[in-house]
């Protein structure tokens, strides 16, 4: 059960949610888990393709438009259809929704990379056939969706036609009535190209605006006798049809290659046909054996075994393999919200990458984390142009929501005003350099985006009665918008500020030469670099003396607090139900704000300030974003909230699973599934990583027998093992690691295992 997601039910008011549960990616290609056959007329599906950060520009209409609104916003595209398949058998077409389904079975292998649908099916007219329906996007060839059907007459059967199409005419899902969706513009591509080859066709769409382009050549394979073909060229598709007499069981396999502007150049169609003459060679078997060697390798660094339930044993499978499908592995493409499974929040990259899904890939995956980092770091320079346009003299604002580097969010006191993503990012290249000890990186890139954003804190803030203050900023809580001193804000523009000074040292003493260049080329002066020293060291971080804990901004505790308790369930999440304004006037959060400042930074806190802190925000915290369960799950672990620390995690880990949020059919909660990483190994292994080492401060809940996984750190691999009353610590690989188990210095060496109590 725990490497698998199987559904054996035919329930058409789970169809649209299942799509998304079995969508398959590989970080560049996304496709949607439809049914090749596709439903009845009446049924709804979102029928979706994707290519990570390939998009088109939509106009952001405003009543009002005041100077520096963003005019123009990115769309992630729905692109050129290639799964679509018909099966008519005796000219009765297949249907999941016809007939009689004799049985049916759906699975979604996560240590094989492939998903496979076998029905028994009995036509109206009594015909019998078993399928097998097999599909995979491969994680070697980053271009390739390739498609399995095995056809087995059980019945006497006169004729099977089976049609295959490749559609460029397709458009992008809207739900007017949720902003989490879309609104609007929902066909974004026209086709260009429709061609037709000795054994492959192709169909090539461009963005409206963008003038990106996206293709898709295709290429089919028929195991079976005595068939006749036909290929049909319409003006934006192309239509195979296979006839044939089945004796016996026959195979049909499609493969699908898609090449786009961005990472393939102009020759599109030309670089997929080399791609597919590449492919020739390999049987659809072939390519189930390529993509299980290289999940054996992922899972072997990123596993995480728990003993004792099931469920969460596949819930948090399921979350690492759909981060691995999403995560973009190129410099050009990052971790959209809703990764590749569907198009909830537009394909937008927020700030949900650096603080819940790069630390799963920076422990596991580090060369993914690093090409991550890349990205943000490509788009450094449209940062610095917003910080302008908004009116700084210097410093870099990264967007709220973007696919290239421009602003998206056309709802300033949500979106632009969340200052706190440029410290998030300078905070992931931070850890980066903490995990790696990576000092080319730091020196190449990671020196130059602290500079850059410890400015934005310089220009954005001011000096009063001797504390550093930054006013009219929103926090990650978006129910509290356009506050004074924010504290996660704070805290973290602290932070931005002291490593910007720190990682300079850090580049000094490593190549002077190199520190010099870095000063000159960025005009860093002294003076400068006192001020981020003194603006670090005077940051304001409001404290209530009379509560003892670090009020959420300047105003947060003076105001009525909302009573949550009575609020009628059906008007969550409040932000469907209430005027923003509303929400404004009262303590309410959405999600963890000071509380998730505590668990990022909790050396700039005592242990009690932070539990008083804990306590008083889990009160008025509604927990509307999936952004905010694994993060109270971390801070309860750490403050020995035990039961409240298994409670929160379990609502983490199977929220898509079992559709918690009710919106899974927009697509994954990829944040969500980087938090259910973060409960477990950041909240009950109780890792931190800081400039001194790795430390642990491990809990096993009582309801297991035992949590094991698999940490990268500096290049070595180290292993971790809780049981009920010990903990395990093992060097898998390189030479000698030291960490810090419960404020006790503990050495690990070769293969040797260290036991220690808990």
């Amino acid at each position: 059960m725990s490497w698998v997601i199987s559904d054996n039910r035919l329930n058409k008011d789970q169809l649209l949610v299942n799509e998304s549960l079995f969508s398959q990616g590989n970080g560049y290609l996304g496709v949607r888990g439809n049914f090749e056959e596709g439903y009845t007329d009446n049924m709804t599906s979102i029928r979706g393709t994707y290519l990570n950060a390939f998009h088109d520009e939509t106009a952001i209409e405003y009543g009002e438009k005041l100077h520096a609104f963003p005019e123009t916003q990115q769309k992630l595209v729905n692109v050129i259809d290639s799964q679509t398949i018909t099966i008519d058998i005796d000219q009765e077409r297949f249907s999941m929704f016809e007939g009689k389904i004799l049985s049916s079975s759906r699975t979604l292998y996560l240590d094989k990379g492939y998903s496979e649908r076998l029905i028994h099916w009995l036509s109206p007219n009594g015909k019998e056939v078993k399928l097998c329906f097999r599909r995979l996007i491969s994680f070697v060839t980053k271009e390739l969706f390739a498609q399995s059907i095995h056809i087995e007459p059980i019945s006497s059967i006169d004729e099977v036609v089976i049609t295959s199409t490749l559609n460029g005419d397709v458009s992008n899902f809207v739900d007017p009535s949720d902003p989490r969706v879309a609104s609007g513009h929902a066909k974004r591509l026209h086709v260009v190209d429709v061609d037709q080859q000795e054994d492959t066709h192709s169909v090539i769409n461009e963005t409206y605006e963008t003038k990106l382009r996206v293709s898709c050549v295709t290429r089919t394979e028929m195991k079976a006798e005595n068939y006749n073909y036909h290929i049909e060229k319409m003006e934006s598709s192309v239509n195979e049809t296979y006839r044939f007499n089945p004796d016996q069981t026959v195979q049909f396999t499609k493969y699908n290659v898609y090449t786009d502007t961005y990472r393939h150049g102009e020759n599109l169609k030309e670089c997929g046909l080399k791609l597919q003459e590449q492919l020739s060679s390999d049987s659809f078997e072939e390519l189930l054996t390529k993509q299980k060697h290289y999940l054996d390798a992922f899972w072997n660094k990123s596993d995480i075994q728990i003993t004792g339930d099931n469920e969460l044993q596949q819930g948090i499978r399921f979350n690492l393999y759909q981060l691995l499908q999403s995560v973009g592995k190129d410099s050009v493409s990052n971790i959209s919200a809703k990764g590749l499974s569907g198009e909830g929040y537009e394909g937008h990259y927020f700030w949900d990458t650096e603080i819940y899904m790069f630390p799963v890939f920076l422990m596991t995956q580090p060369d993914i984390a690093k090409q991550l980092l890349l990205h943000r770091f490509s788009i450094l320079d449209a940062a610095k142009d917003r910080a302008k346009e908004v009116g700084h003299k210097k410093g870099a604002l990264f967007p709220w929501r973007t696919i290239t580097g421009t602003e998206c969010s056309g709802f300033f006191p949500a979106g632009t005003a969340q200052y706190h993503i440029s410290a998030d990012i300078a905070y992931s290249f931070v850890q980066y350099y903490l995990a790696t000890k990576d000092k080319t990186f730091l020196k190449e890139y990671g020196a130059e985006l602290l500079v850059e954003t410890a400015r934005l804190w310089i220009d954005t803030g001011h000096e009063k009665d001797g504390q550093f203050r930054i006013d009219d900023v929103t926090g990650p809580d978006e129910y509290t918008c356009i506050v004074n001193n924010n504290y996660y804000t704070n805290v973290m523009a602290k932070n931005n500020l002291q490593w910007a000074v720190r990682a300079l040292e850090i580049v000094k003493g490593y190549d002077a030469d190199a520190y010099k260049q870095l000063l000159n080329r960025l005009s860093v002066t002294q003076v400068e670099l006192a001020e981020w020293t003194r603006a670090g060291e005077r940051m304001f971080l409001p404290y209530d003396e009379k509560l003892g804990i670090h009020a959420q901004d300047d105003t947060f505790l003076n105001k009525d607090i909302w009573n949550i308790e009575d609020t009628p369930k059906e008007k969550f999440p409040l932000l469907l139900h209430y005027h923003p304004l509303t929400l404004y006037r009262y303590q309410v959060c959405k999600q963890a704000d000071t509380v998730l400042g505590h668990f990022l930074l909790e050396d700039e806190a005592d242990i009690e300030t932070i539990r008083q802190s804990y306590d008083y925000y889990e009160k008025v915290t509604t927990h509307d974003s999936s952004l905010s369960y694994c993060v109270f799950s971390i801070m309860a672990a750490k403050l020995g909230y035990d039961e409240k620390a298994y409670h929160y995690f379990n609502e983490t880990a199977r929220l898509d699973l079992d559709n918690t949020h009710k919106n899974t059919k927009d697509g994954l909660h990829m944040a969500n599934m980087g938090g259910t990483w973060l409960a477990l190994v950041y909240g009950f292994a109780g890792l931190r990583v800081k400039e001194e080492g790795l430390a642990f401060q491990p809990k096993l809940p009582e309801e297991w027998s035992s949590l094991q996984f698999r940490v990268q750190y500096e290049g070595k691999t180290l292993s971790v093992n809780l049981m009920k009353d010990t903990v395990k610590y093992a060097l898998i690989e390189g030479d000698e690691l030291s960490l810090i188990h419960l404020n006790e210095s503990v050495t690990l060496t070769g293969n040797k295992t260290v036991e220690k109590k808990m």
